[in-house]
């Protein structure tokens, strides 16, 4: 006689519907698990554990219905928030200490004009280029950039938008598309359509269920590096999901951002990560169940450096050129998205091993790199990380709430937010006020040596124009223009950065030198050219 097998009860009785979708099991739902082993195994014995799949995925009931008909996924941070509220209410603080729509160009900030526009020739973020403010506003201050999408986005509030006080919002309550269409291009004067796919898997994990592993173009993914950007950011209503740094099954730290994932497992050219002595090791997990690769890493204990890694990194995303055959790359090509993950003594060697640069620029004719936010590359290997002080300690430390409840602030802002659960916690001799000075004098150092390396690179471009005017040759414009994307590299890796003059001060005294020798070469082969070549004529 065939023995019967029963299911436990709580399953059988989601299976007919009896709770239909918002059945809450005390654990993983069996009928759950049954197909998603993996989950299941996650789900075991983490803090997570009590917490029913209907927490965070609705449609499950149709799903045991008809498989094809796939449950959603909860990206929401307020779902998390329900249990971690100081958490949730602290990374949707406002930081009063940046202004919004404040540019990196205007007068005392880190790259000031006139110059920025003439290093940056007519790359797209000399249209706006912007100090960030708050994680809550990462994605809303991208949608509104006038280099972004053509300036179709507006905030509903105009300028009052910029004097919000905080607190959770969704993209699509604060703006307006005011576009019809889907056409990426300039929709008003002074304004640029760079943003591509890739730009908003740092910025929202929204489309991460519906996005193949390095935005591969895969039957069943929904988007694709090579999709049109304006549809898939219709899609996306939260900033800095939870979920990108907090895996919601085994409740772990994890990393979902894939270029990072395969910049932290490259074998062909040695990373920050493969090179370090105490790297955290890391368990990459295939989770793609709907026909393509999708991949997270789950950290093998929490790590600041590699969860910021994510989004504070140097990275491409956008087309280039292949300057070993001078075609052009597009967004079809895996190099548009890509992490280095090498510091700055090493990254002009990592993209001719990729054989990528970025534009060409429109004064010199060099081929350049443009270059993003290098911050944990920068930090890694500085004096505070062979310390074992990770990103967390400066940026969100250990607070207290009205309580006295201690929990990690998600603020993410400047320390000098809170200097006493920063900075004194390892200097108690110092004062606030004190700590206050040390950082502006650093700051004040580090703002005259790129003042001096831009001063050199604008004697540089003077001597490019002087030389093309007297028809110097080809070969000497050549090694000129090489000379330049040294320079350009080592200069705008730091004005990219945030904070690197604390992050690793002698890195960037060192880097900004090789700026200042680079661009002081090219102009002195320029201009005894130029010499050699006015030299006949002045004799006679």
């Amino acid at each position: 006689m065939r023995k019967l097998q029963f299911l436990p009860l709580a399953a059988a009785l989601s299976l007919l519907g009896f709770f239909g979708s918002a059945y809450a099991a005390p654990a993983a739902d069996a009928n759950c698990t049954a197909c998603h082993a993996n989950i299941g195994a996650m789900h075991s014995g983490s803090k997570h554990e009590q917490l029913a799949c209907t927490t965070c995925h609705d449609g499950t009931a149709e799903h045991l219905k008809n498989q094809k008909q796939h449950p959603t996924v909860s990206m929401n941070p307020q779902q998390c928030g329900t249990c971690h509220q100081n958490q949730f209410d602290s990374m949707y603080k406002v930081n009063y200490h940046r202004t919004a729509r404040d540019s990196k160009k205007n007068y005392g900030n880190i790259a000031p004009n006139p110059f920025f526009d003439e290093a940056l020739g007519a790359h797209g973020f000399v249209k706006e280029h912007d100090l960030p403010r708050s994680h809550a506003f990462a994605a809303v201050d991208q949608f509104i950039c006038d280099r972004a999408f053509g300036g179709r986005f507006e905030p509903k509030e105009g300028w009052l938008f910029s004097g919000d006080e905080g607190g959770f919002f969704g993209v699509w309550e604060k703006l307006n598309d005011t576009v019809e269409g889907n056409a990426q291009k300039p929709h008003k004067p002074g304004t640029a359509a760079a943003a591509n796919p890739v730009c908003w898997t740092c910025k929202s994990t929204d489309v991460m269920m519906d996005w193949a592993y390095l935005g591969d173009p895969k039957a069943g993914a929904k988007w694709s590096r090579a999709s049109n950007p304006v549809d898939l950011v219709h899609n996306i209503n939260h900033s800095v999901n939870c979920n990108m740094c907090h895996d919601p099954h085994s409740a772990k730290p994890r990393v979902v951002r894939d270029a990072l994932i395969q910049a932290m497992t490259r074998t062909d050219y040695p990373t920050l990560y493969s090179e370090s002595a105490n790297k955290t090791p890391i368990e990459v997990k295939d989770m793609g169940l709907r026909g393509f690769t999708r991949k997270i890493a789950i950290l093998g204990k929490s790590d600041s450096k590699l969860m910021c890694a994510q989004c504070h990194v140097e990275y491409n995303c956008n087309p280039g050129t292949d300057p070993s055959t001078g075609k052009p790359i597009k967004m079809d090509d895996p190099r548009t998205n890509l992490f280095p993950l090498v510091d700055v003594t090493k990254i002009d060697d990592f993209y001719k091993h990729a054989s990528f640069k970025d534009f060409k620029h429109n004064q010199t004719g060099a081929l350049l790199t443009k270059m993003q936010h290098p911050d944990a590359e920068i930090f890694w290997n500085s004096k505070h990380d062979k310390l074992g002080i990770g990103c967390a300690a400066c940026h969100m430390p250990k607070v207290k709430d009205a309580n006295g409840n201690a929990y990690t602030s998600h603020w993410a802002t400047t320390p000098r937010a809170y200097i006493q659960e920063t900075c004194l916690q390892c200097h108690k001799d110092k004062s606030e006020a004190q700590m206050n000075r040390v950082l502006d004098s650093m700051n004040a150092h580090y703002m005259g040596k790129l003042r001096e390396a831009e001063g050199s690179m604008n004697q540089m471009f003077i001597a490019f124009r002087q030389a093309k005017d007297a028809g110097v040759s080809p070969d000497v414009i050549k090694q000129a223009q090489d000379l330049h994307s040294v320079a350009h590299t080592n200069w705008e890796w730091w004005t990219a950065a945030n904070g690197a003059w604390f992050h690793n001060m002698p890195q960037a005294k060192a880097s900004l030198a090789k700026s200042v020798q680079a661009s002081q070469q090219a102009t002195k082969l320029l201009r005894d050219a130029v010499a050699a070549k006015t030299a006949p004529a002045t004799a006679k």
